[in-house]
This record gives C-alpha cells, structure tokens and sequence, in this order.
C-alpha cells in the first residue's frame, strides 16, 4: 500500500498547513556550504552547530532504515499584533504557547496514526530540537525555497511556518524540489539594520538581532546600539519586508493565540517585570528561551 495520500491527509485533519515527502539520503550538495559557515564562525557561540556534522547531513544516522522525511509547516502568522509606537518588540513566533510543545503533541499523534495503518513503520518525531537541516529537507519537499534571508519561504502562505519533520522507514511517493522565486529582490538584505545577510544570503548569526537577543549569552557588542529598532526577542524585520508575506493569513491554532501582556504591555510594564512575573507570564513560551536575566539585558539594551 502507498501511504503517501493517507498521511497527507491526517496531517492536514491535525491542522498542518502542508506536507511532502523527500528521499531519506546523505545531503552531499550541502556539506560544503555546512562546512564554510562553519568554517567563518557564522554561528556566534552556538557551539552545538558543530556536533553531530554527520547526522546534520545522513537521516539514516538518526533513524535506522530511514527511507523518506516528512516535512511538515504550521502557520503561525497572527491574527492580533503588538502596539508598535516605541514598545519592546517580541517576534511573532513566541505570541503563544511555545510551537515545540504543540507541534511535538501533533506529531506524535501523526506518527501513531501512521503505525496504526502500518505496524512495521518505525520513525522519529523532530521539532528544531535536533541536528536536522529543516529548511533543506521542507526545500526538496517542495514546500517553499530557502529565502536570502535563510528562512523557507512558500509561494501561497509566506515565511511566517514552523517547520518539522518525521522520518521514518517507509518508501513514499517524493515530492520534487521547489524553485526558487527570490529573483533580484534584495528587500531582506537591505532592510536589515545589522547587515547580518550578505549578498549571498548567508546569516551571519553575530550580526543577526534574532541571535543576539536569544543565543546571545554575553553583553550584546556595543557596535550595534541604536540598530535594534526595539526588537527585545527576536526580530522580524527580514520577513515582514518579504513581498511573499502579503499571501499571509491568520493561524487556526488556539495554542498560538498572543499572551494578553506580550500584544498590550508598554515599555513601563516590560521595564517593570520581576523574575516572578516574568516567569509566571512567560511559563510556556518561548520567550523563557532569554531567561529573565537576558530579557532585562535586552530591554536595556534599546532603552
């Protein structure tokens, strides 16, 4: 039996935006690019990018058998936003509930539904929690291109996705990989206020505001004061002047509904959190991600 078009639509019924199918096999044409980043220290301090380079690149090193990736998107693009004028700014992907919890409880649910039909199926579930290059695999699926800001990037719903991945020693019907729809627009490039995207669409993460609010564990380097257009928690701007974007819509996802403080707080109300409240407010977000310490280096930071 071909599970291709069974899994497809459980995963839609589950609430995933999209899925393909990708062969399970050693990512050659992506070794070196991995390997250069690498190389020029382009992942900041970001020290696990350096382990497990194999695993990163052979899905059969982290599943036995592996035959096929599932990708999988989740729209998280909000239906409410933050009252910009001079308040902190939070990305959107941490308004709600942190995506690894819901994300995880979906596809465990997917990957049962798929043993089900198929006792001898054996799999992973994968939520950025482990060294899988997503944005590759969501790329051969044919489920959007990577972008010069090296985010995935669809033609009908945009950047703003999670994405995730099951892999699993089932053959599937592949997907071909997608085209590529950048063209000359340099938007990304030239709205970053850090510079962190070069010509070629490499990040360099020590530039990058997302990287320096979150990863960053150190004083945030003073270079960049007066550059970090109010964005505490990560940072948008690349994605917001994305043309693509336009095609967003608003998720369905309940669990992604913004915490009522992150969309009405001011710059008193963040200045004005203790660590009890913060890690009241913030107990199942991502946010947590900066601890309080972190947080209240990022609010200094652009005050």
């Amino acid at each position: 039996m071909n599970y291709s078009k069974f899994i497809k639509s459980e995963a839609i019924k589950l609430g995933f935006l999209a899925v393909g199918f990708s062969k399970a096999r050693f990512l050659e044409e992506e070794k070196a690019h991995f390997s250069e980043w690498i190389a020029d220290g382009k992942h900041g301090d970001m020290k696990y990018m350096e382990n497990h380079f194999d695993k990163r690149l052979n899905p059969n090193l982290l599943v036995d058998g592996a035959k096929s990736v599932i990708s999988l998107l989740t729209n998280y693009y909000p239906e409410k936003f933050q009252e910009q004028k001079n308040n902190p700014k939070i990305s959107k992907y941490a308004y709600g509930t942190d995506y690894h919890f819901v994300i995880k409880e979906k596809l465990k649910t997917l990957l049962s539904i798929i043993k089900e039909k198929n006792p001898n199926a054996e799999g992973r579930i994968f939520v950025d929690s482990a060294p899988v290059l997503e944005k590759k695999w969501a790329e051969l699926a044919n489920l959007g291109w990577i972008g010069k800001n090296s985010i995935l990037i669809t033609k009908k719903h945009g950047s703003f996705v999670f994405i995730s991945e099951i892999i699993i020693n089932l053959e599937l019907e592949y997907d071909s990989k997608h085209k590529n729809y950048c063209g000359n627009c340099n938007l990304c490039i030239e709205a970053c206020p850090t510079q962190a995207i070069d010509k070629n669409g490499s990040i360099d993460s020590r530039k990058c505001i997302s990287y320096l609010s979150i990863e960053n564990k150190n004083e945030i380097p003073a270079e960049f004061e007066g550059k970090f257009q109010n964005w505490v928690f990560g940072c948008d701007i690349c994605q917001d002047v994305c043309p693509w974007n336009r095609f967003s819509q608003p998720h369905n996802e309940p669990e992604f509904e913004a915490i009522p403080s992150i969309l009405n707080f001011t710059k008193a109300d963040w200045q004005n959190l203790d660590r009890n409240d913060f890690n009241r407010i913030f107990k199942k977000s991502a946010i947590k991600r900066s601890k309080f310490q972190g947080f209240m280096r990022n609010l200094e930071f652009i005050d």
